[in-house]
């Protein structure tokens, strides 16, 4: 008896990636690509409407992240099976989304046929987590400043997230459904948090722990033009 095709929802802002793995998925048999999304709240739509075997998500994306996608899904089915697939793994981030319920995670740079067996495996109920995610996880150096920021909440760690890539406090209010004061008020509570005097301070902060690249100039600010 043949198992049951397993329905797939793609979440990823780059349309020719989602291609990319449609056609992959569905050229090896077993899957469905039922939907697509770009973004965290079509992810969440889409999600509702098609309530498909498993998720395959994406983190950074304009707007919310794949973090906060994952956050409303599961808030909504605590059973949903997200397994998150992106270049943006670091240590921290994986943390974040394990806490979250999320039940797998992968490298974009895993051989291909790494995706099928990691969604087969979260599709059926099982956890996944990539081999070089696990030794990452397992040996990766636990720094003082690491530690602080996973004292943060799940939401104040997706304000942080976004703040820290650039992000206005209009920006986030928006792409979180929140209003600006509410924005404004937990980005205090971060900077008490996090012992730090000034958004710059935090983007720093985040430099040096991997979860952004750059450093802004002194006299810029994150978010601005």
């Amino acid at each position: 008896m043949n198992d049951p095709v397993i329905h797939v929802l793609i979440v990823d802002d780059h349309a020719v990636v989602r291609s990319g793995y449609r056609t992959y998925l569905e050229q090896m048999g077993g899957f469905e690509v039922v939907a697509e999304a770009d973004n965290a709240a079509e992810a969440y739509a889409q999600y509702k409407r098609c309530q498909p075997d498993i998720v395959i998500m994406d983190i950074m994306m304009p707007g919310a992240s794949g973090i906060d996608a994952s956050r409303r899904i599961l808030a909504f089915d605590r059973d949903a099976r997200i397994l998150v697939f992106s270049m943006y793994v670091e240590p921290i981030v994986v943390r974040q989304a394990l806490g979250l319920g999320v039940r797998g995670m992968l490298s974009k740079d895993s051989a291909p046929e790494q995706l099928c067996e990691a969604a087969i495996a979260v599709a059926r109920g099982q956890r996944y987590l990539g081999g070089e995610l696990a030794m990452a996880m397992a040996f990766s150096p636990r720094s003082p400043r690491a530690e602080i920021v996973e004292k943060l909440s799940g939401r104040e760690f997706e304000i942080f997230q976004m703040l820290v890539s650039g992000a206005s406090i209009d920006d986030i209010a928006q792409a979180l459904n929140l209003s600006s004061k509410t924005v404004a008020n937990r980005l205090s509570q971060i900077r008490q948090k996090l012992d730090a005097n000034s958004d710059i301070q935090l983007v720093r902060m985040a430099a040096a722990i991997g979860i952004v690249s750059w450093i802004p100039a002194p006299g810029s600010r994150p978010g601005g033009d």
